[in-house]
Parts: structure tokens; C-alpha cells; sequence
């Protein structure tokens, strides 16, 4: 590894499995001192201990992201552990109101529940709350930190192919990480005067426990990488270099943006 994040301290949220724990592992690998939050501290810890093992830094953290107070004292944490903050990978995210990281099983929905036709309103508000609303509250106890601290910062958002491609079922899901791609394009404007970026990744079918249950049926598996022009479903730690680069100075005159690594699925957006 390059020390490519040496000296910067990091916030991942959603790092307690998937896309988020690869990300707190790359960045502690690159230098970066983490704070691992996830909804599970049991989660969290094990990703801290993965960090520490590779003789890296990290703390975990339990945070609810939907709620405003655990999103400033995860903020609140990281500074206390580490002097400041740098840098913040929200990657915290459900693909549906009963998802649960822990539970494999629950990647799958009973049969149509999830079109909007038979969409229960709480359902709907769960999946923006987290999804979304989560992603805004990060964020904005991210920039006020930031803020205070004078020093400009990196804000890496992570959305989904699904936020321009829609997908029938997840009507939920596709309008919450449509929002978090427009929130990452105002906010990018409202703080690039103070140095701050906010970018967005948004990954396509990529093989975490959130579709472990899609890619259990071997023939949806088969069509997923064959409807790839790569050939293959991605990983977490394809997700994970991309927001590296997004975290680090090699992409300092890039903000607003949002980058689609999908294997070739969505092109030209």
C-alpha cells in the first residue's frame, strides 16, 4: 500500500459488513484512522478487529443513522479518538424495509410486496429514512464538523445504479438513491467554497450480504453476469478503490460527481 490517506481519519458508516467494511479496511490499510459505524456494534467491532489485526486503527461505533443524534455523536467519537476528521464514507443502506444485514435470508421480500401497488407506507418510509434521510443527516453533522474545523474535508456518498435504472419491486430503494445523488450534487455546491467535495458511487450488482439472497439462485446469478459486459458480479473491494480515490488528493478537482462502477451495465450517464 501507498499511504495514500496517511494522517486522515475517516468515518465509514454501514462498516459493519459489504461495502462499508471494505472501505474502513482499505482506508486504515492506506493510512487513515477509522471510525467503523454500523447499526450493529457487534458488527462494527468485528470490522475494528479486522482493522487492528492488519495492524491498523479503528474504533467501532453503533449509530442509527436515521436518528440526528447518533449521526453527531458518531462525529462527535471519531474526533475524541482522533484529534479531527477528514474524510466521510456513507455507506450505510437497506434494500428494504425488513433488510437486515445479519440475516441473509431477509435480501429476499414476500412475492410483490415491494411493487407500488401493494407498498405499505411504513415500508416506504423506512427505506427513505435510512437510505436517504440517514444519508443527509451524515452528512450535514459531517459539514458542520467540517466546518469548524476549517480545513476542508471529503465526502464519498455511496448510491446505486438503481438511482438511474429503475428496477421493478424497489420503488423505495431506486427513489432513495436517486435522492442521495441529487443531496451529493446541491451539498457539493453549497461547500465547495470552504473545500469541501461530496462525490457519489453508484455501484451495480456487487456481491455484499444485501443480495446474497438474489445471488443464492444460481441462474439469477448467471444472467446478472452475463447481462455485464465485465463478465462478473463486482466486490466489495472494487467499491472500495473507487472511494479511496474519491477520499484521496489525486481527486482533488472532482466534486459533484457521481462515478458508476458497474461492471459496463450503465454507461454515458
Amino acid at each position: 500500500m501507498s499511504d495514500r490517506l496517511n494522517g486522515k481519519v475517516a468515518i465509514v458508516t454501514g462498516a459493519g459488513s459489504g461495502i462499508g467494511q471494505a472501505c474502513a479496511l482499505r482506508f486504515a490499510a492506506e493510512g487513515a484512522a477509522v471510525l467503523a459505524a454500523d447499526l450493529s456494534e457487534p458488527r462494527a467491532a468485528a470490522t475494528a478487529r479486522m482493522v487492528a489485526d492488519a495492524g491498523g486503527r479503528c474504533v467501532a461505533f453503533e449509530a442509527d443513522i436515521s436518528r440526528p443524534a447518533d449521526n453527531q455523536s458518531l462525529v462527535e467519537a471519531a474526533i475524541a479518538a482522533f484529534g479531527r476528521i477528514d474524510v466521510l464514507v456513507a455507506a450505510a443502506g437497506i434494500l428494504h424495509a425488513r433488510y437486515d444485514t445479519a440475516d441473509a435470508s431477509t435480501g429476499e421480500r414476500e412475492k410483490d410486496a415491494g411493487f407500488l401497488a401493494h407498498k405499505r407506507l411504513e415500508d416506504w418510509e423506512k427505506v427513505l429514512a435510512v437510505n436517504l434521510t440517514g444519508t443527509m443527516l451524515t452528512n450535514q453533522a459531517m459539514v458542520r464538523a467540517l466546518l469548524l474545523q476549517g480545513e476542508g474535508g471529503a465526502i464519498v456518498n455511496i448510491a446505486s445504479g438503481a438511482a438511474v435504472s429503475p428496477l421493478p419491486g424497489s420503488v423505495d430503494y431506486c427513489v432513495s438513491k436517486a435522492g442521495v445523488v441529487m443531496l451529493t450534487k446541491v451539498l457539493a455546491l453549497e461547500v465547495a467554497p470552504q473545500g469541501i467535495r461530496v462525490n457519489a458511487i453508484a455501484p451495480g450488482a456487487i456481491a455484499t450480504p444485501m443480495i446474497s439472497a438474489t445471488l443464492a439462485d444460481e441462474a439469477r446469478r448467471r444472467r446478472s453476469e452475463t447481462e455485464t459486459p465485465l463478465g462478473r458480479l463486482g466486490r466489495p473491494e472494487d467499491i472500495a478503490d473507487v472511494a479511496l480515490f474519491l477520499a484521496s488528493s489525486e481527486s482533488s478537482y472532482i466534486t459533484g460527481e457521481v462515478i458508476f462502477p458497474t461492471g459496463g451495465r450503465i454507461m454515458g450517464r
